[in-house]
């Protein structure tokens, strides 16, 4: 059995970190900053084996050539489109990756939208998601298009229900608000409000969830539904003609609320 780490950094991220106690070795998924990390492993007397990366951005690998350096057998995973000058290992959609000293195999899924290479891990029940898919909202669009971003969130969420979505940032409260008002009579969505409060009281991370509970409250995985679709609309003040109009609309809607 792997053991799931969160370690934070930054304001927001999440870095993390899986680990196999029987051989004390560990992997760790987008270390944009090296330094809790190397702690971590440190105190904890672990051999760092492996580095998954999601995408490019500073906060997802500004750590690697640190670790690299501290481990320098250290295998790195990432997607070609990315151009990260420190990756050995570079992957593809569909792609079955073997990490024999966790005993896993992770298929990769590329999720264009936030960025063009970007891609996420899949290892039931795990997913490592980069900024594709938030608690209860999304990323950006730097680089892809809306039609690329809805078809890879629709990926991930073809994925069982029982699925643990690990993403790299701590935006659940904020996303939620905004989930509330676009979808006021969603109950599940006040219900998880209350939740997550509940958890940051306690300084507790509100990541993972679940691929049922996104597909319950996070509104850019319910681009059908009526009333979100109404809001959207008279937002816009014409009808959207198809989902990934009103998604679209919706991402701009949340990139000033």
């Amino acid at each position: 059995m792997v053991d799931i780490i969160t370690i934070p950094a930054f304001e927001t991220n999440y870095l993390w970190l899986g680990i196999n106690r029987e051989n004390n070795t560990a992997f760790v998924v987008d270390p944009g900053d090296a330094k809790p990390v190397l702690v971590y492993l440190q105190a904890h007397g672990l051999q760092l084996t492996t580095i998954l990366l999601t995408h490019k951005h500073a906060d997802h690998i500004g750590g690697v050539r640190y670790l690299k350096s501290i481990y320098p057998e250290v295998r790195i995973y990432g997607h070609p489109i990315e151009a990260v000058t420190d990756v050995t290992d570079l992957v593809h959609d569909d792609q079955q990756i073997r990490l024999d000293d966790f005993n896993l195999s992770f298929r990769v899924i590329h999720v264009p939208g936030h960025t063009l290479g970007h891609v996420a891990y899949y290892s039931a029940p795990m997913l490592f998601c980069g900024d594709t898919l938030f608690g209860a909202g999304c990323g950006r669009l730097f680089e892809g298009t809306a039609e690329q971003m809805l078809h890879s969130l629709s990926a991930l969420a073809a994925l069982p229900d029982e699925t643990l979505v690990y993403c790299a940032h701590e935006y659940t409260l904020s996303n939620l608000e905004f989930a509330a008002h676009v979808e006021s009579s969603n109950m599940q969505v006040q219900q998880r409000i209350a939740h997550t409060e509940q958890l940051k009281a306690q300084d507790i991370p509100s990541v993972p969830s679940t691929i049922a509970l996104e597909k319950a409250t996070n509104p850019f995985l319910r681009c059908d539904q009526p009333e979100i679709v109404r809001q959207v609309e008279g937002r816009v003040q014409k009808p959207c003609g198809s989902t990934v109009e009103v998604f679209r609309q919706l991402r701009l809607w949340k990139n000033n609320f």
